[in-house]
């Protein structure tokens, strides 16, 4: 089916999983308006070009011809339960627009819905009509119906982002940061598809089990005990996921059935499990700007000892921020925990902090005990050891005297 169209206009739900309650609940996620907002702040150009380009009615009748060469189309008239089912998820997620329903000859269970604007084209794979029950197909339809709800609400913000990021990873010219922010896309618009699944069925456990059905191609799948599955891996995985299209499958059920339950912490919950704390090797475009922003704080706060505001290390601040000034608001050392932060951003503060130290000889004692404090305050202390010992080219001599100093003022 890749062939058919890009990643832009074919979404494919294996590991579907889903649950929620009203069609009121269904709203982009956070992460979705982020990007969105982002994108028409930092990149209004490619925003405004993204806007105007309207789907090419050649390209349009292609995709269509494609799928009458290589898919079977299931008319109402021969396949009319098939039918009924895709009416009654339009009309529960508010849909109105013609339908066409096809089926094509991969084997392996799948589902897939063709964005074109104004019309559903949804793919049915393999044995899925046979293998599913009445109400998990409903879950189905809600899964693949959802993308097309997403990416027509908003005047279509939300596919003109999703479009934009999968042109970028498309250029030679492409960055980590747009790859990063592009993975992350695709991985908040599967659960915002999978929350549209549960709310067609009206119940978690449909969604649940079309997505055991859909992975593993078992016949009958228990929802609940596939919950307490997923639970029990979530208990244990720590970390963010790697997935770059589709979240894994316990990710999945564990954000339907918590979205579903209206639990407090959810945002935070999908934070960790989809994003995890910054770090350096995996900043998104949002990270990047948030990784930006904590810089600054944090020279207002290193520079609150106001006897290291010298001439020459206030030149070394405003060389990065040029319009820096010491009276703004500085970050809280909250803002580095590890659940904010991993171990390569602490680095990357030790590394700023030894800068602003080292720029000038005559404060350099007192800038370096304050590093040692303030390193010790984030919890980098040993970190900035080797760094003073490889940056800074302190011997044991020195560095000893210096953790004198600390261990008096900390006893201070």
């Amino acid at each position: 089916m890749e062939s058919v169209a890009d990643r832009s206009t074919l979404m494919d739900i294996t590991g579907m999983d889903s649950s929620a309650p009203g069609i009121s609940a269904l709203h982009p996620l956070p992460y979705h308006q982020a990007v969105v907002d982002y994108l028409q702040q930092h990149e209004s150009e490619v925003w405004t070009w993204a806007s105007s380009q309207q789907v090419r009615a050649g390209h349009v009748e292609e995709l269509r011809a494609n799928l009458l060469r290589d898919t079977y189309r299931l008319e109402a008239a021969a396949h009319p339960q098939v039918h009924e089912a895709l009416a009654h998820a339009m009309q529960a997620l508010g849909i109105s627009a013609p339908a066409t329903l096809y089926q094509s000859g991969s084997q392996q269970m799948n589902a897939c819905l063709m964005f074109v604007p104004g019309e559903i084209h949804v793919i049915l794979q393999g044995p899925i009509l046979e293998r599913l029950s009445a109400d998990e197909l409903l879950a189905l339809f809600g899964h693949e119906l959802s993308h097309y709800l997403l990416w027509s609400s908003n005047q279509g913000a939300f596919h003109i982002a999703d479009r934009i990021l999968n042109d970028a990873l498309s250029s030679t010219a492409s960055t980590a940061s747009q790859h990063e922010t592009a993975r992350r896309y695709y991985l908040h618009t599967e659960l915002y598809a999978d929350r549209g699944g549960a709310m067609v069925a009206g119940a978690v456990g449909p969604a649940i089990s079309t997505l055991v059905k859909v992975e593993t191609g078992i016949t009958q799948a228990d929802a609940a005990a596939y919950l307490r599955q997923a639970a029990e891996v979530d208990a244990k995985e720590a970390g963010a996921t790697a997935a770059t299209t589709h979240p894994e499958n316990f990710i999945r059920a564990r954000a339907l059935e918590l979205w579903w339950q209206q639990a407090e912490g959810l945002d935070n919950w999908l934070q960790g499990k989809l994003q995890g704390p910054l770090a350096l090797d995996k900043l998104d475009l949002l990270g990047q700007k948030k990784l930006m922003q904590l810089t600054r704080g944090f020279c207002t706060h290193f520079l609150a000892e106001r006897d290291l505001r010298t001439d020459a290390v206030i030149n070394q601040v405003r060389a990065l921020f040029p319009d820096w000034a010491a009276e703004e608001a500085p970050a809280a050392l909250s803002e580095f925990d590890a659940t904010h932060v991993d171990e390569s951003v602490l680095g990357y503060l030790n590394a700023m902090m030894l800068d602003l130290a080292l720029v000038d000889p005559d404060i350099r004692d007192a800038a370096l005990l304050h590093c040692a404090r303030t390193a010790r305050a984030l919890g980098s202390l040993e970190a900035l050891q080797a760094n003073l010992r490889r940056d800074a080219r302190l011997g044991k001599r020195e560095l000893d005297r210096l953790n004198k100093q600390l261990a008096k003022a900390v006893q201070a």
